[in-house]
């Protein structure tokens, strides 16, 4: 069954520092509970993570993911290439400037391969969702501070 969900937060930050929060994908464990290791695979020329290998635990599931990446000035996106427990997944960020702060959409599509209850699903995608958005604030507010 899958499962799609969408939020919204505003980053007191610039779409660009907001993207190169996101593009430390080996850093994503210390702010995002759901990631146990992340491992960049390849790179685009300016850098940018292109795949990435993620280790994920979530709904009681441990699942090794690699997904791809599409970057532009005020989006990032990623579609899974690879993955044990899921067969789609699809996510974006969206970043919408408003004078010195960023309005950030996170939108997420997964579908995963095995049998999950969906009070489950949605209870594991809701909290990803947070993550997503309010965990990155604090991480992104965090950077900037030099922390």
């Amino acid at each position: 069954m899958a499962v799609n969900d969408s939020r919204e937060v505003v980053i007191e930050a610039t779409p660009r520092e907001i993207l190169d929060v996101i593009a430390d994908v080996e850093s994503t464990p210390s702010w995002s509970p759901q990631y146990q290791k992340a491992q960049i695979l390849d790179t685009y020329d300016d850098g940018r993570p292109r795949q990435a290998k993620m280790t994920i635990k979530a709904a009681g599931l441990t699942d090794d993911q690699v997904i791809e990446y599409t970057w532009t000035d005020t989006s990032v996106s990623w579609t899974l290439v690879s993955a044990g427990q899921v067969k789609a997944q699809d996510a974006s960020y969206t970043l919408t400037p408003e004078g010195d702060k960023t309005r950030v959409r996170f939108d997420m599509k997964v579908d995963p391969s095995v049998p999950i209850p969906g009070f489950l699903l949605k209870r594991t995608l809701k909290g990803g969702m947070e993550t997503a958005t309010d965990g990155l604030r604090k991480q992104v507010l965090k950077v900037k501070k030099g922390g």
